[in-house]
């Protein structure tokens, strides 16, 4: 079926089962689908899809930029960068009276100090500010949740990488991805106790995702984030 509404028009499916209420899906390429309990009229159905419609519109936006790819990020005044979860806009400062480039957040804005204008500078700084929180946010994340092991980290150390958000040796040495500042704290978090918990169960068997449940109940929907945000978590 096709709806419009406030000059936005979707295209949706709709399944009816034995089900109480009206819900709403959308997979990971965009389609809607919505489950409505047999005989549920179509102006019930219209009234649940306007009432979630700027949900809805959001959703299927971040569904077509998941899909377009990384954006290409512009180092300029009010572009956006994640960081904890959040996007905020950058605000360059040329100086070239300070003795090394930096970045520093005011809760709203990312401000960036360099030395002269050049993209490149202004890349590495940012890299260097996530190197840098993500340094500091594992390691008070790993003081918080270390209760729950007998065993203590033997190093921690940030990376660059493009395939693990985190990795724990035999010798319970931690990484860590430096793109994790990008994700919020509660996401971090889960990482962190992953990571963790292969100190006492170094494979992914059903002890070890016992343990991460126990700590992290929802550590599956912390996984979804990862998954389908880690397109944007780039610079």
């Amino acid at each position: 079926m096709i709806h419009t509404y406030e000059g936005e028009t979707i295209s949706f499916e709709i399944k009816y089962k034995n089900r109480s209420s009206v819900g709403i899906s959308i997979d990971i390429y965009g389609n809607i689908e919505v489950i409505a309990p047999k005989k549920t009229p179509d102006h019930r159905v219209i009234q649940v899809l306007e009432f979630n419609w700027n949900l809805i519109q959001s959703k299927i936006k971040e569904t077509k930029e998941r899909l377009d790819g990384p954006q290409v990020k512009e180092f300029q005044d009010d572009e956006k960068f994640l960081y904890l979860g959040n996007s905020y806009p950058i605000k360059i400062v040329i100086d070239n009276t300070i003795e090394k480039d930096r970045v520093e957040f005011d809760n709203k804005i990312l401000h960036i100090s360099v030395k002269q204008q050049d993209d490149e500078n202004i890349k590495q700084s940012l890299k260097r500010f996530y190197y840098q929180q993500c340094k500091s946010l594992v390691e008070e994340r790993i003081s918080l949740f270390q209760s729950n092991f007998k065993t203590k980290p033997r190093s921690i150390r940030i990376i660059d990488s493009n395939n693990k958000w985190g990795t724990c040796d035999s010798n319970f040495h931690l990484t860590f991805n430096w793109k994790l500042a990008m994700a919020p704290l509660d996401v971090i978090d889960y990482v962190v106790v992953h990571e963790m918990c292969h100190m006492a169960h170094l494979n992914h068997d059903r002890s070890f995702w016992r343990l991460v449940g126990k700590i992290i109940p929802d550590y599956k929907a912390k996984e979804k984030w990862l998954t389908t945000s880690v397109w944007k978590m780039t610079l």
